[in-house]
């Protein structure tokens, strides 16, 4: 779902501006435990941040990743409409979908993408939750791809926390802002469900224990 009118491309090209400017206020600090700052893009990622950091993350791709092309994941929402557009105005393509292991389609899109050389990212417990549980297609996506996840969080020194389900949390300008890609996490392949279930478990730990502030 494309957002219409002059309202709608008001408000995405409002909140882009809006996010440069802000973004431009605060200091960044950034821990590559992956390797991925300034390295050529020999190797295909899945990155995977939890929902509640998000919203500066198509700005860290832009500074400090120009070189990775890739996809991200966004619902097929209302909201996730406007997500979609603000994403692709700072040229990364988005795939429109579930992060359930039922998103079949979502997921072959981005199996494609992985296939065509590029990254994708997901946020494993949107749109809707439980906050920082993570969903199957991640694991499944990395099963069927040969991908590895790189675990992303930011954490910062001052922010306001929104009153959602995850507790989105909004950086204070001028504030600082940690940004840590933690090591590739290799995803096993499994044949029966309480094998999955144990990658599963092991890959969110893996982004579990770069969070600090939840």
């Amino acid at each position: 779902m494309k957002i219409e009118g002059w309202r709608a491309r008001s408000l995405v090209a409002f909140g882009y501006w809006l996010l440069q400017i802000w973004a431009r206020t605060l200091r960044y600090k950034i821990d590559d435990r992956a390797g991925v700052i300034g390295a050529p893009p020999n190797e295909r990622y899945i990155g995977a941040l939890w929902h509640n950091r998000l919203l500066l993350f198509p700005f860290i791709l832009k500074r400090y990743l120009p070189q990775r092309e890739g996809a991200a994941l966004i619902s097929m929402s209302r909201d996730g409409a406007i997500l979609a557009d603000l994403v692709e105005r700072f040229g990364y393509a988005v795939v429109r979908g579930s992060s359930s292991r039922k998103g079949a389609s979502a997921m072959r899109q981005l199996a494609e993408v992985i296939a065509a050389g590029k990254d994708v990212v997901i946020t494993p417990d949107g749109p809707r939750g439980p906050a920082y549980e993570l969903g199957q297609g991640i694991v499944y996506l990395a099963q069927q791809s040969g991908a590895a996840v790189v675990p992303v969080n930011m954490e910062y020194s001052s922010c306001w926390r929104v009153k959602s389900w995850d507790r989105f949390i909004l950086p204070k300008p001028f504030s600082t802002v940690r940004v840590i890609f933690g090591q590739p996490h290799r995803v096993a392949q499994t044949s029966n469900e309480e094998d999955f279930e144990r990658e599963r478990q092991r890959l969110q730990q893996a982004m579990l224990d770069l969070v600090e502030m939840r």
